[in-house]
C-alpha cells in the first residue's frame, strides 16, 4: 500500500502570512490617507479659510503608499504652488479686462506646464503639474472681478499649503513606511548581485543571451536607485547626508559593470576569431580577481583580496604578454588594459559600498558625481502644443456660451492634462481615472444630498464621508484597481466641494458635474487627437538617436564629468526605449545591440581621450586620433555603410599610426590599445555592426546582435 504524502503546511502559513503583510499595508496606507483628509478639512474648517475642500483635496493628490513620496510630492509641489501663484497675478495683471486675451494667456502657461511635466519621470514632474494647476485656480475664479485676484492668491496657497503640512506630518508620524528602507534594500541587492553575478563568470565568456539580461538589471538597479536616492532625501537627514556619496557609489556601479561587459565581449571576439591564445591569456590574468570573488566575505576583506590581486596583474601580464607573439601580444595587452580597469572600478566600487556603511577608507577621494537624464524636448513641446489646445477648446467653449461653470471645466481639464502627459497611454489611463471619477462623483451626490443632509458637526461629518474614501483608498491599493481609485478619491473629494457652512445646492451640483464632464472629455479627446510622444515610434527612434549620439557626446565634450554623464544619460534613455518595446521582439534585440555598442565604444572612446589629455602625444597621432574618434561620432550619429567604412578606415589609420609612433609618450600604449579595443568592436560582426559591414561578411549573421 503506496503512501501519498499530505502537502506541507508552511507554504500556506507563508502564503497566509504574506497575505495579512499586504492587507495590513493598505490598511495602515488607508488609515493615514482618510486621517489626513479629515484633519486637513477640520483645520480649514476651524481657520474659517473660503474653501476647505481645496487644503483636504490636496492630500488626495498627493497621497502615496511610502512616506517619503508624500514628502518628496509635498516638496515639488510647494515650488509649483508658489510658481502658479506668481504666474496668476501676473496674467490677471497683464489682462484684467481682456478675457480672450486672458484665457489665451492661461492656456499658454498650463500648456507649457505640462511639457515641463513630460521632461520629467519623478516628483519634479509635480512641480510643473502644481504650477499650472494653482495659476487656473487662483486666476480663473476671479476672471469677471480682477480686483480680488491678491486675495484668492493668499486663501489658495493657504489652503494648499495647509494640506501639504497635514499630509507630510500625517505620513511621518502615523505608522510610516519609510522610502529609506527601500533604498537601503535595493542597494543591497544591486551589489549582491552584481558581486554574485561577477563571481558566476570566472571562467572568462559569458553568453550572450546571460549579457543582456545582464545589461537589463544593470540598466534597471541604477535607474531605481537613482529614482528613489532623489525621493528619500526628504525624510532622512542621514539619507539627506548621505546623498552624495549614494550618486556616487551607482555611478561606480555604471562604471564598472560597463567595464565588465567590455572585457567579456572582448573574450567573446578573441575566441571566435582565433585568438584563444590571448584570450586565456587574459582569462589566466582575471582568474585572481575571481578568485577574490570565489565565496561571499565581508566587504572590507573582499577589499584586501582585490587590492592584493590588482597589485599582481602587472607582473602577470609582463609574464604572459612574453609568451605570445607580435599579433596575439597586442589582443591580450587590450585584455590585460581592461582586465585592470575592471579590478580599478571594482575596487572603487566595494570601498563605496563600505562608505555607505559608514566604515571610511583612507585615500578614497569622494567625488561629486551627478546622474543626468537623457530628456527630448520635442516631446516636450508636443505635450504643450496638445494642452494649450485643450484649453483652448474649452477656453473658445466658455466665451460662446457664457457659461458660468465653465471655470470648473477648465480647473479639472488643467489636473487631468498635467497628471497623464508623461502616460505612454493617455487615452487608457484618462478612461480608467475618468470611470473612476464619475463613482465618486455618484457617491457625492449620494452622499450629500441623502446623507449630510441629515447629519450636524464634525464628528458625524466624518463618520458620514469615512466610508466613501475608504472604499476608494482601498481600490488604489489594488494594482488592477489603482487608477480606479485614484479616479473615485479624486472625483467625491473634488464634487464634495466642503463648506462651512455647507450649502446644499442641487442644480449647482449637477451644473458642476456636468462641467467637471465636460472637462475630462476634452482632455480625453485632445489625448486621443494628439497623441503622446512617450510610447510612440516617432520618439523611440528619436531616443536611439540620442543613444547613438553619446558617442558623438564622449568624443567631443568637455571631459570634466564626461564618463558620469555618458553612464548615466546612457542608462536613462535605454531604460526610457526599452520600456516601451516588446520583449524578445527585433526591435528590443536592436535596442540591445546598439545599448551595448554604444556603452563600449563611447566609454574606450572617454578612455581615449583622457588617457592623452595631460601627455603629449607626436602631432601625427594625435590628429590621427582626433579623426578616428570624430569619424566614429559621426558613425553612430547617422549609421551608414559608407559612414562605417570611413569609421573603421580612420580607426586603422590611428592604430597604424600609433604602432610606428615614434617616441616615448606614457600614454601611447594606453592610446594603442584603446584604439585596438574599438577596432575589435567594429570588426565585430556578430554585433550590430554587421549591417554596415560589406554584404559578404555581413551575410553570415542573420539578426544582428551584440555579443
Amino acid at each position: 500500500m503506496s503512501t501519498v504524502p499530505l502537502p506541507s503546511a508552511a507554504p500556506r502559513r507563508e502564503a497566509l502570512w504574506q497575505f495579512l503583510r499586504e492587507e495590513g499595508d493598505a490598511w495602515l496606507f488607508i488609515a493615514r490617507t482618510v486621517l489626513s483628509y479629515f484633519i486637513a478639512l477640520w483645520l480649514a474648517m476651524r481657520l474659517q479659510l473660503p474653501s476647505p475642500n481645496t487644503a483636504a483635496m490636496t492630500t488626495i493628490i498627493v497621497m502615496h503608499r511610502q512616506s517619503g513620496m508624500v514628502l518628496a510630492k509635498s516638496f515639488y509641489r510647494v515650488f509649483g504652488t508658489l510658481a502658479g501663484a506668481a504666474a496668476a497675478l501676473v496674467i490677471v495683471g497683464a489682462f484684467p479686462q481682456q478675457r480672450e486675451l486672458f484665457l489665451g494667456a492661461m492656456a499658454l502657461w498650463i500648456g507649457l506646464c505640462a511639457g515641463g511635466a513630460t521632461l520629467y519621470r519623478n516628483f519634479k514632474s509635480y512641480a510643473f503639474v502644481l504650477a499650472g494647476y494653482t495659476a487656473a485656480i487662483i486666476a480663473l475664479p476671479v476672471i469677471d472681478a480682477p480686483g480680488g485676484v491678491f486675495e484668492s492668491a493668499m486663501y489658495r496657497i493657504t489652503e494648499l499649503m495647509l494640506g501639504l503640512l497635514v499630509s507630510a506630518v500625517v505620513n511621518d508620524v502615523v505608522f510610516p513606511v519609510r522610502v529609506r528602507d527601500t533604498l537601503r534594500q535595493t542597494a543591497r541587492q544591486q551589489y549582491r548581485h552584481f558581486i554574485g553575478f561577477m563571481r558566476g563568470s570566472t571562467g572568462g565568456a559569458i553568453a550572450r543571451a546571460d549579457m543582456e539580461k545582464a545589461h537589463l538589471r544593470f540598466v534597471r538597479d541604477a535607474v531605481t536607485l537613482e529614482d528613489l536616492r532623489s525621493s528619500v532625501i526628504f525624510e532622512d537627514p542621514q539619507a539627506r547626508s548621505r546623498s552624495a556619496h549614494m550618486e556616487l557609489a551607482n555611478q561606480r556601479f555604471m562604471a564598472v559593470s560597463t567595464s565588465f561587459q567590455s572585457l567579456h565581449h572582448l573574450l567573446n571576439r578573441l575566441q571566435r576569431n582565433g585568438g584563444q591564445a590571448a584570450a586565456a591569456a587574459v582569462i589566466a590574468l582575471y582568474r585572481p580577481l575571481g578568485e577574490a570573488l570565489g565565496d561571499a566575505v565581508p566587504s572590507r576583506a573582499l577589499l584586501r583580496r582585490l587590492r592584493t590581486a590588482r597589485h599582481e596583474m602587472p607582473a602577470q601580464a609582463a609574464a604572459a604578454v612574453a609568451t605570445l607573439d607580435a599579433a596575439r601580444a597586442e589582443d591580450f595587452e587590450v585584455g590585460a588594459g581592461l582586465v585592470q580597469r575592471f579590478a580599478r572600478e571594482l575596487e572603487l566600487y566595494v570601498i563605496s559600498q563600505l562608505d555607505l556603511g559608514g566604515e571610511r577608507i583612507a585615500g578614497d577621494l569622494v567625488e561629486r558625481a551627478r546622474f543626468l537624464r537623457g530628456n527630448d524636448f520635442a516631446g516636450a513641446a508636443l505635450a504643450t502644443v496638445r494642452t494649450v489646445a485643450t484649453m483652448a477648446l474649452l477656453a473658445v467653449f466658455w466665451i460662446g456660451t457664457a457659461w458660468p461653470m465653465g471655470a470648473n471645466a477648465m480647473l479639472l481639464a488643467t489636473i487631468f492634462s498635467g497628471l497623464f502627459a508623461t502616460s505612454p497611454g493617455p487615452v487608457r489611463v484618462t478612461l480608467k481615472v475618468a470611470f473612476g471619477y464619475l463613482g465618486g462623483m455618484v457617491a457625492g451626490f449620494l452622499c450629500v444630498f441623502f446623507v449630510l443632509t441629515r447629519i450636524d458637526g464634525f464628528p458625524l461629518l466624518v463618520a458620514s464621508l469615512l466610508p466613501f474614501f475608504m472604499v476608494g483608498a482601498y481600490l488604489f491599493t489594488r494594482p488592477a484597481l489603482s487608477l480606479f481609485g485614484l479616479g473615485c478619491c479624486m472625483g467625491l473629494a473634488y464634487i464634495l466641494a466642503i463648506t462651512n457652512p455647507m450649502v446644499f445646492n442641487p442644480v449647482h451640483f449637477i451644473n458642476d458635474g456636468i462641467a467637471q464632464i465636460l472637462g475630462l472629455g476634452a482632455v480625453v479627446l485632445m489625448f486621443g487627437l494628439v497623441p503622446p510622444a512617450i510610447g510612440s515610434a516617432w520618439l523611440r527612434r528619436r531616443q536611439m538617436a540620442a543613444l547613438r549620439g553619446q558617442v558623438a557626446l564622449a568624443a567631443a565634450a568637455p571631459l570634466p564629468g564626461l564618463r558620469y554623464r555618458f553612464e548615466s544619460v546612457n542608462r536613462d534613455l535605454f531604460q526610457q526605449i526599452v520600456t516601451q518595446t516588446v520583449a524578445g521582439s527585433d526591435e528590443s534585440r536592436q535596442l540591445l545591440s546598439w545599448a551595448l555598442a554604444v556603452h563600449e565604444t563611447g566609454r574606450a572612446i572617454i578612455e581615449l581621450r583622457h588617457d592623452h589629455r595631460d601627455q603629449p602625444l607626436p602631432p601625427k597621432l594625435e590628429a590621427a586620433a582626433d579623426a578616428a574618434v570624430t569619424a566614429l561620432g559621426r558613425f553612430f550619429q547617422q549609421p551608414s555603410s559608407p559612414a562605417y567604412a570611413a569609421a573603421l578606415a580612420a580607426v586603422d589609420a590611428a592604430l597604424a599610426c600609433a604602432r610606428t609612433a615614434p617616441g616615448e609618450s606614457v600614454a601611447l600604449p594606453f592610446v594603442r590599445e584603446h584604439l585596438h579595443l574599438i577596432r575589435l568592436a567594429l570588426v565585430d560582426d556578430q554585433s550590430v555592426m554587421a549591417r554596415y559591414m560589406p554584404a559578404p561578411v555581413a551575410a553570415t549573421e542573420t539578426v544582428p546582435h551584440a555579443s
